[in-house]
């Protein structure tokens, strides 16, 4: 049996979940009980950690809210440390921090500057809310994505992990060869606030800057340092404590499509970052390195500069350049490279060795480009992968907005470039309703 007290008083605990409140009617959670239930529930499962049916309880108390589950045989060394990881990210000095840095930004102009007012076609007037990284693996993750905000559909239907983004990342990470993909399903967002998005955010109605997040949740003048502070906890869990390195951190956001987390890395680890012709520190895509999240910090962290999850499907087009974004075939080269530079750091601790991120970078770049760096137009040895590339392509190019989803299966794209894509494959041949067979 596994048995802890939620950190903190009640009152606290609460504040760290989404209100049932203000949930979606048909989410069905009435109460903070069942919301903590729910998303414990869906980190067990995301972590692969089984536990005996109907054995999870969350009960309420006056010194606050207690969980019990009982874990599978087998499984027991793994629920301890989720217990410990639980414990740690809900206490003051992790997920604290963001409430702390979201109250000193609602003393400011800063919060939701659009408040009252609609900015896209969705989502109703502008709400913020603060938001945290629940129902994520939280101990045997393989891998953070740093990324820039929670839509605010997350918070409302109190999961943060069915959307597009993520079921399209699957869909690559089991393209590279990863089967547990939802041990890479472990996110961190700069500015940890629910706010109007879902595709949607990119441009004009951004109102998070990359200075929010200096100011607000990575400020240690004022004891704000939210994302740091949960990197070195996310980056290194009692399951890489035998590792020379943390896990690795994949910064995903570029020029084009929501830039704001590989600016704030920018900004904060500037002196530890390549220089461009002018001493200008960079964070171009597919960039990597090792960066020490603090000066003190135990460990390296090996890190990607990467796309955002789902900017080949937002921004991707069919256009006469292949070497240069925002053509899709690029998009997808340049995402499956992140994805198999991830795969190839898990493979190096999976046989105890170590782990040059240079070398895996050209390793996945060799695969995908056919060249050591990703400069060019994709061009991949295997026929096979750039029949991949094809399929993804036309999965993001495809899209239905009645059903929001892809108008085709991966298999079924996979068909079409073999029947249209000509010898190269290319996937700009249009799309068509799905017809028998296809």
């Amino acid at each position: 049996m596994i048995e802890y007290l939620l950190p903190g008083r009640r009152g606290y605990q609460e504040k760290l979940y989404p209100n049932p409140l203000l949930l979606k009617p048909d989410v069905g959670l009435k109460t903070f009980a069942e919301v903590i239930a729910h998303f414990t529930a869906s980190s067990l499962a995301q972590d692969g950690i089984a536990i005996k049916p109907d054995s999870l309880k969350v009960i309420r108390g006056e010194a606050g809210y207690r969980i019990r589950f009982d874990p599978m045989p087998g499984f027991e060394s793994q629920a301890e440390q989720f217990k410990a990881m639980h414990i740690a990210m809900l206490d003051e000095a992790h997920f604290g921090l963001a409430l702390k840095g979201a109250d000193a930004c609602k003393r400011t102009p800063a919060w939701n500057p659009m408040a009252g007012f609609p900015v896209n076609r969705s989502d109703g007037p502008s709400e913020w809310l603060p938001c945290l990284p629940l129902g994520m693996p939280i101990a045997n993750q393989r891998a953070v994505s740093l990324m820039h905000y929670p839509p605010i559909v997350a918070y409302r239907t109190a999961d943060y992990l069915n959307n597009m983004t993520l079921r399209r990342w699957a869909q690559l990470l089991t393209c590279v060869g990863i089967q547990e993909t939802s041990l890479y399903h472990s996110i961190l967002d700069v500015n940890p606030i629910a706010a109007p998005g879902s595709g949607e955010s990119e441009y004009p109605n951004d109102y998070f800057p990359i200075n929010l997040t200096s100011q607000f949740f990575d400020d240690e003048k004022h004891g704000l340092t939210y994302v740091r502070s949960m990197l070195e906890l996310m980056l290194n869990p009692p399951a890489n404590a035998s590792n020379p390195l943390t896990l690795p951190l994949l910064v995903c956001g570029s020029p084009l499509y929501d830039p704001q987390a590989p600016g704030w890395f920018r900004t904060r680890y500037k002196a530890l970052l390549p220089k461009d012709q002018n001493g200008s520190p960079t964070v171009e895509v597919l960039q990597v390195g090792l960066v020490r999240l603090n000066p003190d910090s135990p460990k390296q962290t090996p890190y990607m500069i990467a796309n955002h999850m789902i900017a080949a499907g937002v921004t991707g087009q069919c256009t006469g350049d292949p070497s240069k974004i925002p053509n899709i075939q690029k998009y997808e080269a340049e995402d499956l490279v992140a994805a198999t530079w991830l795969s190839l750091y898990a493979d190096a601790v999976a046989h105890g060795k170590a782990f040059d991120p240079q070398a895996a970078k050209e390793a996945a770049c060799m695969r995908w480009f056919g060249a050591p760096n990703g400069d060019g137009a994709p061009n991949p040895p295997d026929p096979n992968d750039r029949l991949t590339i094809c399929a993804l392509a036309q999965m993001d190019l495809c899209f239905d907005p009645v059903k929001i989803a892809p108008m085709y299966t991966f298999d079924q794209a996979k068909q079409r470039c073999q029947q249209k894509g000509g010898s190269s494959y290319s996937p700009c041949f249009g799309c068509a309703p799905v017809s028998p067979g296809i």
